[in-house]
């Protein structure tokens, strides 16, 4: 059994939604990060980074995995799903993992924490970030142009850059122009898995969370 360790975030629903569409059994724990769970002795632990998610798969002696790119091709290689097994396609997927991790998460955190988060808003900062990941989108596109899925079948590349499109206007980036992305991110918005994965943690977990959101992330950064 995989116990998740997550909370309402891009990184930790790319980990519910990949547990969904992968048939795995899993619980979760919702940690709040409000209060700095993720921060506690027992959690740095498991995750010696302090961030979410994390996973600690039971059934290999308490494995503990953290990360979400790694916990992706873990999940994937335990479950032999979603991600190809010869060497060229393998390659394709990671790839486009490493440039979900690389520079649409960092881009996209950056425009976030500028755009939303920061108390004093800097107008330099947040053209500098939008514009960043605008052009990242736009490679996104120019691949969606030429393939179905990013890494031509659907598989955890698209479960890692699905959640962080999903919320581009949390990043005030609009998907306007942009027709093959958002063909792909409403391709893949109604699967069952990816709405399952999408509620947890569940509504009912997080109260307010625009507003919870933006004040802890602001305590946070202070």
């Amino acid at each position: 059994m995989i116990e998740l360790l997550t909370s309402e975030t891009p990184n930790g629903w790319k980990i519910s939604i990949a547990l969904e569409e992968m048939g795995l059994p899993y619980t979760w724990r919702h940690i709040k990060l409000s209060e700095r769970e993720q921060k506690q002795d027992w959690y740095v632990a498991l995750n010696p980074n302090g961030r979410i998610p994390t996973i600690i798969d039971h059934d290999e002696g308490d494995f503990a995995v953290f990360e979400s790119g790694a916990i992706l091709i873990y999940l994937a290689e335990k479950a032999g799903k979603l991600l190809p097994r010869d060497l060229k396609g393998r390659s394709r997927v990671l790839q486009w993992l490493m440039f979900q991790m690389s520079g649409i998460g960092p881009m996209m955190g950056q425009a976030n924490v500028f755009y939303r988060y920061a108390p004093e808003k800097i107008p330099y900062a947040i053209d500098r970030y939008q514009r960043e990941v605008h052009r990242l989108f736009e490679v996104l596109d120019r691949q969606l142009a030429r393939h179905e899925y990013i890494a031509d079948d659907y598989s955890i590349a698209d479960i890692a850059l699905f959640p962080w499109i999903h919320g581009h206007e949390w990043s005030g980036v609009t998907l306007e122009g942009l027709d093959h992305l958002r063909r792909w991110h409403d391709a893949i918005a109604p699967r069952p898995a990816v709405q399952r994965g999408l509620a947890v943690p569940s509504k009912a977990d997080l109260g307010d969370k625009t507003q919870q959101t933006v004040e802890a992330t602001r305590k946070f950064l202070a």
